[in-house]
């Protein structure tokens, strides 16, 4: 990549913490870097966090898709504009101290607990998430409704799901607004698909109900009997 710009390499090697330096090693070595390089060589295994991490350093990055040696097509991440950098260095204690405000006020209003399992945790295991991607919608306001929490399960679901799909090249926000993935509490869609979703986790003294069901009905019948149930339940 000897076409960048000098300012733009200077700026790329002054970058020191690991994981984004990492990534811009690659790129800048390869031309480019797919979301099973960054799992499968450096074994992170949330990718988009790992490129939000370089876009956070002020660095442009664009999402494309390339097909790998079986002929899949999957996600890949190269350089952008280098005049579209943006010297983000001055941000980021303010940002620390945001996320730090924006956690507990999302506590506050909505309790301990992860948005897509809406299991209760402790705080310090929950992580914030945008709503609508990074990736799609940019930076957020500061508007807690723009922001969710996650268990890190849900979190890696959200970030699979989300990269799986196909508007994750089109980057249509109202798309994004209107998936589970984005507001379980209130969408139409799952990914593109006509879905809906209960999560359902057993705790304590709940695990023996689970244990009973498994063994009566087996682990692959387990869902088509629940919802057997339900709509003997809900009959009239």
């Amino acid at each position: 990549m000897n076409n960048l710009p000098l300012e733009f390499i200077k700026r790329l090697n002054a970058i020191t913490a690991k994981r984004p330096a990492t990534i811009i090693k690659h790129i800048l070595a390869n031309g480019y870097i797919t979301s099973e390089e960054i799992k499968e060589i450096y074994g992170y295994n949330h990718p988009p966090r790992a490129i939000r991490d370089v876009r956070e350093q002020g660095i442009p990055i664009v999402t494309y898709r390339v097909k790998d040696n079986s002929g899949r097509s999957i996600v890949a991440y190269k350089f952008g504009d280098p005049s579209l950098m943006d010297n983000q260095i001055s941000k980021v204690h303010g940002r620390t101290a945001f996320a730090k405000a924006l956690k507990e006020a999302l506590i506050e209003k909505y309790g301990a607990k992860c948005f897509i399992y809406q299991q209760t945790l402790d705080a310090t295991l929950l992580q914030i998430d945008h709503r609508v991607p990074y990736e799609i919608g940019g930076e957020a306001s500061q508007d807690i409704e723009a922001y969710m929490l996650l268990s890190p399960s849900a979190n890696r679901a959200k970030s699979w799901s989300c990269e799986h799909c196909d508007n994750w090249i089109k980057k249509d926000v109202n798309f994004c607004s209107g998936c589970f993935w984005s507001h379980p509490e209130s969408y139409n869609h799952i990914a593109g698909n006509k879905e809906r979703r209960i999560v359902i986790t057993f705790t304590g003294n709940e695990i023996e109900d689970y244990n009973k069901l498994i063994k009566q009905v087996g682990v692959v019948n387990a869902e088509q009997y629940i919802k057997d149930v339900i709509k003997s339940s809900l009959k009239i």
